[in-house]
């Protein structure tokens, strides 16, 4: 099954970071956040990228076309003008399609442009955000409704403290808590080649119009995921993201477990 990375947002909500790199390039820890999303899905034997490309998109290449050079010893030889790698190749055999689907692409247009590379059932998420959602459950519970999408919901941590009161007294203050009110949409998508006939064109955002529409048609479910997930939205995020990565504490890092 495909996995549709969607990589070509600007991020100018993390502008700190995003005006010289594009968004899933940002580090956490000493790698692009795109790089811990596609770990998370090869550990569930999903390795095949479609990843779609827009803003600062060559960057995106340059990266991935390097990565077994810069994974391995080298031996450059100038004269030649050849290079050999040998000792050490990277950990990670996967297929990655690297599609620029235009600079000004919305989400949904994303997708839709990819339609040539999908022959069947698709996941699709946004490159900005990582979770311990078990993917293989996920696909599960898509196969067994039998609708065309599938959406995970997430609480996403509150983003302040909570206070209790009795008249103007404190009585409790909890910070941080890991549990919002309500349910969102998380993203970590299985879809169907069906899907694509609700995006119209270029314009439309895939979380408006397309999902929906899905929903008044039937056709869209949840599948709802308690424990973590984080985007990585402004600078905070990402020095919450490092801080787990950095402290061993990162619930996304299932692979060295897979």
């Amino acid at each position: 099954m495909k996995v549709i990375l969607l990589a070509g947002g600007i991020g100018s909500r993390l502008s700190e970071e995003t005006v010289s790199k594009p968004k899933p390039l940002v580090q956490v820890g000493n790698r692009p956040i795109l790089w811990h999303i596609m770990k998370h899905y090869a550990a569930y034997g999903h390795d095949d990228f479609l990843v779609a490309l827009g803003y600062k998109g060559e960057m995106i290449k340059r990266y991935f076309a390097d990565y077994a050079d810069l994974a391995s010893d080298l031996t450059v030889n100038l004269g030649a003008g050849k290079v050999i790698r040998h000792k050490q190749e990277p950990d990670e055999a996967w297929k990655v399609g690297l599609i620029d689907t235009g600079q000004d692409t919305h989400t949904g247009g994303r997708i839709r442009r990819l339609a040539p590379y999908i022959n069947g059932s698709f996941m699709a998420t946004y490159g900005d955000g990582v979770s311990d959602v078990n993917i293989e459950k996920l696909v599960e519970f898509h196969k067994s409704h039998g609708k065309l999408a599938t959406l995970t919901a997430v609480r996403p941590p509150a983003r302040f403290g909570s206070l209790s009161f009795e008249g103007d007294a404190i009585t409790d203050f909890t910070e941080k808590p890991q549990t919002g009110e309500g349910w969102i949409n998380g993203g970590f998508f299985v879809l169907e080649p069906e899907v694509l006939d609700y995006i119209e064109g270029d314009s439309m955002d895939f979380s408006k119009e397309p999902l929906s529409n899905l929903a008044k048609d039937g056709q869209l479910m949840a599948y709802k995921h308690e424990t973590f997930w984080q985007c990585m939205d402004t600078l905070r995020d990402k020095e919450l993201l490092d801080s787990l990565w950095d402290g061993g504490n990162a619930p996304w890092r299932n692979w060295d477990n897979a």
